[in-house]
């Protein structure tokens, strides 16, 4: 099993800053080669914000493109997501996923709020 914890949530002004770290653990965490943020704003589905591989090769959400930086520490086993010039429409539970490659991710963490007052 994998098991993935989500941390650095919380409240911003729009304009503002915030980075969300996620950690891997478990047995097989050897078979994780993709992690990625996955979004949910209340009364919409959950949508695709940024995956990384082991490689480095990224990808990204339109509607995060040139705000959001997603990076990982393969040695630590930790992704994160550098997220600049919030808005309001970012508010949202942010889930950390892993999986053997980016179009499946089968491991979900327990999400972290983030909200962007305007």
């Amino acid at each position: 099993q994998v098991h993935l914890v989500e941390s650095g949530g919380g409240l911003v002004q729009a304009g503002g800053s915030l980075r969300l770290s996620c950690v891997a653990s478990g047995s097989i965490i050897f078979r994780i080669n993709a992690m990625g943020w996955y979004r949910q704003a209340p009364g919409k589905q959950r949508e695709l914000v940024a995956t990384i591989t082991s490689g480095g090769n990224t990808n990204y959400a339109d509607s995060v493109k040139g705000r959001f930086t997603i990076s990982r520490d393969n040695a630590k086993n930790t992704v994160y997501l550098q997220m600049n010039s919030l808005k309001p429409e970012d508010t949202a539970v942010y889930y950390c996923a892993a999986g053997p490659v980016s179009t499946i991710l089968n491991y979900w963490g327990q999400g972290t709020q983030v909200t962007v007052s305007s």
